[in-house]
């Protein structure tokens, strides 16, 4: 399979976790599980690679299944068994389809499928899939896409009982401070927030707000407070980029974004940032802000001895590490055998030069000779430059790629045949027939003069 195929294959299976991830909460009721499928099943998708819209209701359900059973790798597509072979429906069956659904628009794909097996053109061992029908209906105009009876949208407040159960993340404009070059910079606070407990996981202010100063401040908050079972983003770039998806996809996080325009929804990290600015950022000195190292060192002291000390109005007045403490009981914590540097390391995909090198930010690597001319996936962590470098081929791990030396390329040759490369050093003289001994005499003669 082909880089190009399984990058398709890796997005299909990021919008279907993104679906489902909506269904998987242990702490949804029966209604409210029901509700968000018919919210699903009503709404347009952009399905990649796909020019389908909907999905169908048992479609949903089936991957819900399959993840549950294997996990995010199930979620990617498969090879049909009838792969090249056509599936159509013969004409008289698509006809009595057609006229069932028009003669009654409210009964359902199920009951219209049953309908002609009852009267014999399908047999009991033919499977008609509800998607198929649900596809033809749609090319015929019959599946209505009115939405008068979904239900309202409900903006009432919300609070979740248990730490956990509900993250947020938002970013707020911070405070100048002196870079690597002394110059003032602006910077960005990144925060977390729990819903249940006003907890923060973890904040750190960064000098932008994209995803490579995003991902290791979430990669703290799940060191230090565990797994959220949902986070609820806005729309920012950072947290629509593919990286975190894949992210919350393998941590099994139920990634939510908001609805554009609708900042009511993050008003409890909102109100975090107000507190922040008044008890924090009004206070700063110049000490503090003397270089981001500083200014987050000073944050961590005021949310740890003084933000999670306070007692808190939408808490009963207790504080929000109290909270924590009484609600934090079967908090999911990263598996000891889970990797999550190797989880967060950032990919970018190159073409193999012929000189076999490939460049990532300005550095120039070397990969082995036999990925000359193929695409390969280089893994990476951005925050630590001299790191190394994993080259990934296939899906498979290969090697770390080395940095050019390109002073020791001087002397390195390539075999004709086999295109391997071997340092060209100068053959090692012949030995020169003298030993030790013959030294040792040669010495005694000088000394004694050397007159015969």
């Amino acid at each position: 399979m082909s880089d190009d195929s399984r990058s398709l294959n890796e997005r299909v299976a990021l919008f279907r976790h993104r679906l489902i991830a909506q269904l998987l909460p242990d702490d949804l009721t029966a209604r409210q599980r029901q509700h968000t499928i018919a919210r699903i099943v009503a709404t347009d998708h952009q399905i990649p690679g796909s020019q389908r819209t909907r999905v169908a209701e048992s479609t949903l359900r089936d991957w819900l299944r399959d993840y549950r059973v294997g996990g995010f790798e199930a979620l990617k597509p498969k090879r049909r068994i009838d792969a090249g072979h056509p599936r159509a429906l013969p004409a008289p069956l698509v006809e009595r389809l057609l006229q069932i659904k028009e003669a009654d628009p409210d009964r359902s794909i199920r009951r219209i499928i049953d309908k002609v097996r009852e009267e014999g053109l399908l047999s009991a061992e033919q499977s008609l899939p509800v998607s198929t029908v649900h596809r033809l209906f749609r090319q015929q105009g019959l599946m209505s896409r009115a939405s008068a009876g979904t239900p309202g949208e409900d903006r009432r407040r919300f609070a979740y009982a248990r730490a956990g159960q509900l993250w947020m993340s938002d970013v707020m404009h911070g405070p100048a401070v002196a870079g690597a070059d002394r110059r003032k910079r602006k910077t960005y606070l990144i925060a977390f927030i729990d819903d249940a407990t006003r907890v923060i996981p973890h904040a750190a202010f960064a000098f932008a707000e994209n995803t490579r100063a995003f991902l290791p401040v979430f990669k703290q908050a799940l060191i230090r407070r565990g797994l959220p079972q949902r986070l609820f983003v806005d729309n920012g770039a950072s947290y629509r980029s593919h990286q975190f998806a894949l992210i919350c996809a393998r941590l099994g996080v139920a990634l939510i974004h908001a609805r554009p325009h609708q900042p009511q929804a993050k008003g409890k990290i909102e109100r975090f940032f107000r507190t922040c600015r008044a008890q924090l950022i009004a206070e700063l000195t110049d000490t503090d802000t003397a270089s981001l190292d500083t200014l987050n060192r000073r944050l961590g002291v005021w949310i740890e001895g003084e933000y999670h000390q306070q007692p808190h109005r939408g808490l009963e007045q207790q504080t929000p590490l109290e909270r924590w403490a009484q609600t934090a009981e079967g908090l999911r914590y990263p598996e000891p055998a889970l990797d999550l540097d190797d989880l967060f390391l950032f990919e970018d995909h190159r073409k193999v030069q012929n000189d076999r090198t490939v460049s990532l930010h300005g550095q120039v690597y070397e990969v082995d000779a036999s990925l000359i001319g193929q695409r390969v996936t280089l893994r990476y962590d951005p925050s630590q430059p001299d790191a190394p470098v994993q080259v990934v081929h296939n899906g498979q791990f290969v090697e770390q790629a080395r940095r050019v030396d390109l002073y020791a390329n001087c002397f390195v040759r390539r075999h004709r045949r086999s295109g391997a490369l071997d340092p060209d050093r100068t053959p090692a003289p012949p030995p020169s027939g003298l030993t030790m001994s013959t030294l040792a005499r040669d010495d005694r003669d000088a000394s004694s003069g050397g007159e015969h």
